[in-house]
C-alpha cells in the first residue's frame, strides 16, 4: 500500500468542499454560476500549463492520439459538469451534505466501473462487503444531511 499517494489523495478530497465554497461565493458575486465554472477551469487551465511546463514533462508522439479511444477526451467535460454542480449547490446543501452525496455517488459509480473493469479500471467482483459499505455511505448521507 503506497502511504503516501493514499495521503495525497486524501489531501485532494480535502480540497473539494473550499473548492465548492470558493466558486459558489465567486457565482454569487458574478450571479453566474457557469461563469464561476469557467473562470475556475480557466485559471486551473493556468496552473497545469505551469506545472507541466515546470516539470518539463514531454508529449513529442502525436501519433499516439490517433490509437486512444474516442470517450478519454471527455475528462475535461465530466470535470465540468461536475464543478457546475457544485457551483450550484454548494451554499443551499452545505459543504458536508454537498461531499457526502459527492462521494455517494461516486461510490456507486466506482462499483459499477470496478464490476465491469470500465474505462481502463480493472474488473473486481462486487462482493457483500461492497455492497454493504456502500448502502452505509448513503446511511451516512442521510446523517448528515438530517442530524
Amino acid at each position: 500500500m503506497n502511504w503516501f499517494l493514499m495521503i495525497l489523495t486524501l489531501i485532494g478530497g480535502m480540497v473539494l468542499p473550499l473548492q465548492a465554497g470558493v466558486n459558489a461565493t465567486l457565482s454569487r458575486h458574478l450571479a453566474s454560476p457557469a461563469l464561476a465554472a469557467l473562470i475556475s477551469f480557466a485559471i486551473g487551465t493556468l496552473a497545469l500549463l505551469a506545472y507541466y511546463f515546470l516539470t518539463r514533462q514531454a508529449f513529442n508522439n502525436f501519433a499516439v492520439i490517433k490509437t486512444m479511444p474516442y470517450w478519454v477526451w471527455i475528462g475535461g467535460l465530466l470535470g465540468a459538469f461536475y464543478v457546475l454542480i457544485a457551483v450550484m449547490v454548494a451554499h443551499k446543501l452545505g459543504a458536508a451534505t454537498l461531499i457526502a452525496l459527492t462521494v455517494a455517488g461516486q461510490m456507486f459509480a466506482s462499483l459499477i466501473l470496478d464490476s465491469y473493469g470500465l474505462v481502463g479500471f480493472a474488473e473486481t467482483e462486487l462482493s457483500t462487503g461492497r455492497i454493504i459499505g456502500a448502502v452505509l455511505l448513503i446511511l451516512g448521507v442521510v446523517l448528515i444531511k438530517f442530524f
